[in-house]
């Protein structure tokens, strides 16, 4: 984000021209005819267009027969207040941005709001700078709600927004048509960059907690010492710094859906107290004694394998069993290479002024060859280098992905085997993997967990394999039984 350049009320340069954001066409909804006129001046300043509206029903009535791109509301109106136009918006489906102002705001008043689906929410007395930076929080918020209604078109079509046809996706939409609709917790495990937040969206929005607040955290990426009020929130002067209140993610997700990223890297003794927040369902800010009741649903993932990380220490075992009631294991980019073209086309397709952009048949063949040990995140950014790369042309070769090229010559003739009249590769791969499980099942005497570590693959994608080749049922020796 650029500079904010020095404002004042009587000076020409604007916040919002500092921000970077464009032009809007804005609603103000105010009952006071004053504090109406006083805000219309200020987004005028700043380059704005804007509507007026005198209360909530009056805003309704603006927003079914224009387009708005932002709605600027006070709480506190006749017939319809700031909260009712929220939840009539969200009734009615009309999906625009919401900042909601008020001169007897609370913390509780904040939380209804933004629950409703108020994006900021600004107390009086505001100035001009203080409405800029809302608004450019709002509108860089504002993809978040293309992306929802994507993915409600994508749930109602049965692929949650996931992208890929192969068996271990179809598998994984399975999954999330079974879980989704349901208020268990959900184990998400997978390596780095694999999407599992992709797929606690996805849970999110297959669920009917849709309309609420799907909020991550990363475990990992937050500091220790400030993870913990950033899930439970604080009180005013809990400890050194708290010069005000602050909601924690518990608060803001509850009634949606709080997804805890890499969990096994939350310090012993917050997994003790989110233990007890998960068996009470209740949470009690720092520096404070009230308990507030939460409505609950937990996603959690870690790139580490459960069993090992409370093992190690990492993870507490009874907060394993809680979370641990429904698991999905997101499988690695390398075993599904057939989704990698509807991967790139997905990240290729953004919209701009280009051409559509097409790729070589060679540039296919490399990207589906290549390992991707940072899975679909990796594949992602090497996408966006080679739209870069490529610059005006709309045909992306193999020097645009940038990655190792291959020595075809090379590895033709040292597999080269005259005794090889069946080039069906698949196939060959297909019966070579079967003689694995059924070397792998009968060395452990059917024993499903020590055949999947011996073959070095979780014990859910041995099932995956047995299924897929129809060995539940095979013998030892490969007949049925």
């Amino acid at each position: 984000m650029p500079a904010l350049k020095s404002v004042c009320l009587g000076r020409s340069e604007i916040v919002s021209d500092a921000l970077g954001v464009a032009a809007l066409h804005i609603l103000v909804v105010d009952d006071e005819p004053s504090m109406r006129r006083v805000l219309q001046i200020m987004l005028e300043r700043m380059g704005h267009t804007v509507v007026v509206a005198d209360d909530g029903v009056s805003a309704l009535t603006v927003l079914e027969s224009e387009s708005v791109d932002l709605v600027i509301s006070d709480l506190r109106m006749p017939r319809l207040d700031g909260l009712g136009l929220q939840e009539a918006m969200r009734e009615r489906q009309i999906a625009v941005p919401l900042i909601m102002i008020s001169a007897h705001g609370s913390i509780d008043t904040a939380v209804a709001a933004m629950r409703l689906g108020a994006l900021d929410f600004l107390q009086r007395p505001f100035d001009r700078e203080a409405l800029a930076l809302a608004i450019a929080r709002v509108m860089q918020q504002g993809w978040l709600l293309r992306q929802n209604r994507f993915l409600r078109e994508a749930v109602a079509s049965g692929h949650f927004g996931l992208i890929g046809e192969s068996a271990s996706m179809q598998e994984i939409r399975k999954a999330v048509a079974q879980v989704g609709p349901t208020t268990a917790s959900v184990l998400l495990t997978g390596e780095t960059g694999t999407g599992k937040e992709v797929v606690a969206q996805a849970l999110h929005d297959a669920s009917e907690r849709r309309d609420r607040l799907f909020v991550p955290i990363n475990c990992a990426a937050i500091p220790a010492d400030m993870l913990e009020s950033e899930l439970f929130g604080h009180v005013r002067g809990a400890f050194t710094g708290a010069v005000a209140e602050r909601v924690g993610r518990f608060e803001l997700s509850s009634g949606g859906t709080l997804f805890l990223d890499e969990i096994t890297e939350m310090p012993a003794a917050l997994q003790a107290k989110l233990l007890r927040v998960l068996q009470a369902s209740t949470v009690e800010r720092l520096g404070s004694n009230q308990s507030r009741k939460l409505d609950l649903r937990i996603v959690a993932a870690s790139n580490r394998d459960p069993a090992e990380a409370v093992a190690q220490g990492r993870l507490r075992a009874d907060l394993l069993y809680r979370l641990d009631v429904f698991r999905i294991q997101l499988p690695p980019l390398r075993e599904r290479p057939e989704d990698i073209p509807l991967l790139v086309r997905h990240f290729l397709s953004v919209d701009d002024a280009r051409a559509p952009l097409r790729i070589s048949a060679g540039a296919e063949a490399q990207l589906q060859a290549y390992a991707w040990p940072g899975n679909v995140r990796e594949l992602r950014n090497v996408c966006e280098r080679a739209r870069i790369v490529a610059g005006a042309s709309t045909l992306l070769e193999v020097p645009h992905f940038g990655l190792a090229p291959a020595a075809p010559a090379r590895v033709i003739s040292e597999v080269a085997d005259p005794s090889i009249v069946d080039f069906d590769l698949e196939q060959a791969v297909s019966r070579t993997e079967q003689r694995y499980l059924r070397a792998a099942l009968a060395k452990t005497d059917r024993n499903k967990t020590q055949a999947a570590a011996l073959l070095g693959i979780s014990e859910r994608t041995l099932w995956y394999k047995l299924k897929r080749h129809q060995l539940r049922d095979a013998d030892d020796t490969g007949g049925e039984t």
